[in-house]
């Protein structure tokens, strides 16, 4: 191409050899997107499009396009997906802010809203590959835990009931329900405070 001949002409070459073929348009255009792939100064959503542009125009699967380029099927999968990612973020990776494993760790969250929210992160503070994915980790541990819900109107009466009784009888009271049912645990240290205990039942 273009590039070979200048490269020729600047080794001061007036001869080079050359390979004519009779190829088709169509074999011309995946041959310049494959040579396009292969070039070293292709940024990571450049080489995504012209992964996507080499499968859907000549209905290719990963497999066989990872094998037209020389690359693993997970690499041009890994890619494609960067092209899946808010249009902000594209933007940056075109632009060389961040970086293809900035981009992959971003493919790590799953909702785009949070996706967004650890972009801005990265740029804000500058993070680098590794704490973007620490803070990915941190957001997923987080999204685990259970949220606790609010105690009802029932739970909250039997807390304040237990809280008499145990000033009451000035020792730990326990309410523990089953449904409909249930029981009072009330806690004694000793024969002495058991006699106390009962003596608070009998009637004055």
């Amino acid at each position: 191409g273009e590039r070979r001949l200048r490269a020729a002409k600047m080794a001061g070459l007036d001869k080079v050899p050359v390979v004519i073929k009779n190829i088709s348009d169509a074999e011309l255009l995946e041959m310049s997107i494959v040579e396009n792939i292969q070039r070293e100064d292709f940024n990571p959503l450049e080489e995504a499009e012209a992964y996507h542009r080499l499968i859907t125009q000549f209905d290719l699967t990963q497999d066989q396009a990872a094998m037209r380029v020389g690359k693993s099927r997970s690499a041009v999968a890994n890619f494609l997906r960067i092209r899946q990612l808010p249009d902000q973020i594209k933007a940056n990776i075109m632009d060389g802010t961040i970086s293809m494993g900035h981009a992959r760790a971003l493919l790590g969250v799953e909702l785009s809203s949070q996706q967004i929210a650890v972009w801005r992160e990265v740029i804000s503070k500058g993070l680098s590959v590794r704490e973007a994915e620490k803070l990915i980790k941190k957001l997923k541990t987080e999204k685990k835990k259970p949220k606790k819900l609010p105690p009802s109107s029932e739970d909250i009466y039997f807390s304040d009931l237990a809280d008499k009784l145990s000033s009451y009888f000035g020792t730990k009271v326990q309410i523990k329900r089953t449904g409909q049912k249930g029981r009072v645990e009330i806690d004694f240290f000793s024969n002495d405070d058991l006699d106390r205990l009962i003596n608070l039942f009998k009637p004055a």
